[in-house]
């Protein structure tokens, strides 16, 4: 038995070493060459529109609020300035997202997006992307980059297609820190031991993002509060959760596994949802010795047996907003697709790990 886990856990490193880190290595590559035109289309915006500053910085060999969604697909977070007249209302009645509301008292004309505050005193989040949908249409047509990008139409999302091959998402957003939304107060679950509590104390700073995109909990229901709605997104906390023993590692191969395998009709499957399956596994596994890298082939293969569950139940529940379903409006017949390969490959790696060599 030891000798088949230690088997699995040789050829996974070797996998991880040659596969994953190449993969790593295309995709750095790739973003670098992403958020020049970027940073030209919003360096354009700016000039139009001061409240729209760019916050696509590097960071230690990172871009802060750019997330990687698979291969060709990024989304960039454009944080933007002054929440601070606002209440942030989240009162569950829209899974997965939340409103801002004038605070008590509080002017309309004190606020910086003045003009995107309704008649009942709710920050419009679609108003803004409105708005911003145009300033970027308009800076495509100005940046240096014009001959290579342009506007993905037909939908209310501010997105980018750059040398016909990469899609980039631009989201207006507001970083929340020093608070928690009450939609997440039940985490950490208290018979759980992991996190420790100073890891929970620095995940809760962390705090959340309000993203101005569709969502899609509220996908053909149409509501007042909808075009008001500001959907919750967790990246920051999400990352520091996984930071300690093979859990980067041990999602760098699930990433990889995604790419090259389950990148199927009807995209049932991202990269986070492999994140969120990580997170899970980690409150199954709460010992830190769980998460030794003698380990990392019995966690890769609980989080794919877990997968096939979610998959054939057609629900995967959000890590801190267990009521918001990650699968929600996939077509059914993508999911059983996918959990038919997820099983070929986690059957293909349990039985014979030596086939990581061609997967």
């Amino acid at each position: 038995m030891i000798a088949a886990q230690a088997k699995l856990v040789y050829h996974l490193n070797k996998y991880y070493n040659e596969k994953c880190q190449s993969r790593k290595a295309a995709i750095s590559k790739t973003i670098r060459e992403v958020c020049k035109v970027v940073s030209d289309v919003l360096k354009e915006v700016e000039v139009q529109e001061p409240r729209f500053i760019s916050s696509l910085n590097e960071m230690e060999n990172r871009f802060e609020g750019l997330e990687v969604v698979s291969p060709t697909e990024f989304e960039v977070v454009l944080y933007l300035n002054q929440m601070g007249v606002f209440n942030f209302v989240d009162d569950g009645s829209l899974p997965g997202c939340a409103v801002l509301k004038l605070s008590d008292g509080r002017k309309r004309s004190m606020s910086l997006w003045v003009e995107f505050i309704t008649a009942s005193g709710y920050l419009s989040a679609r108003k803004i992307r409105s708005r911003f949908q145009t300033l970027v249409a308009q800076a495509v047509d100005k940046c240096s980059y014009r001959d290579v990008v342009k506007m993905v139409a037909d939908t209310s999302e501010v997105k980018l297609r750059i040398r016909d091959r990469y899609v980039v998402q631009i989201t207006p957003a507001f970083k929340c820190t020093g608070i928690w939304p009450r939609s997440a107060a039940h985490w950490p679950l208290p018979h759980i031991p992991w996190p420790g509590p100073n890891r929970v104390a620095e995940v809760k700073a962390e705090g959340f993002n309000l993203l101005s995109k569709e969502c899609y909990s509220l996908n053909g229901k149409q509501s007042s509060a909808e075009s008001d709605a500001w959907v919750l997104q967790f990246a920051e906390a999400e990352n520091r959760l996984l930071l300690g023993g093979c859990r980067k590692k041990c999602l760098s191969v699930l990433k990889t596994l995604r790419d090259r395998h389950l990148e199927l009709p009807g995209q049932p499957l991202n990269n986070y949802h492999m994140k969120t399956l990580v997170s899970y596994e980690c409150e199954k596994h709460p010992r830190e010795s769980d998460w030794d890298e003698n380990c990392l082939g019995d966690r890769l293969n609980g989080i794919l047996l877990q997968l096939i569950s979610c998959l054939q139940c057609r629900r995967c529940p959000h890590y801190f907003l267990p009521n918001l379903d990650l699968f929600q409006g996939k077509p059914h017949s993508a999911l059983e697709n996918a959990a038919k390969q997820t099983w070929r490959l986690a059957r293909e790696i349990l039985t014979n790990p030596k086939s990581l060599e061609k997967l």
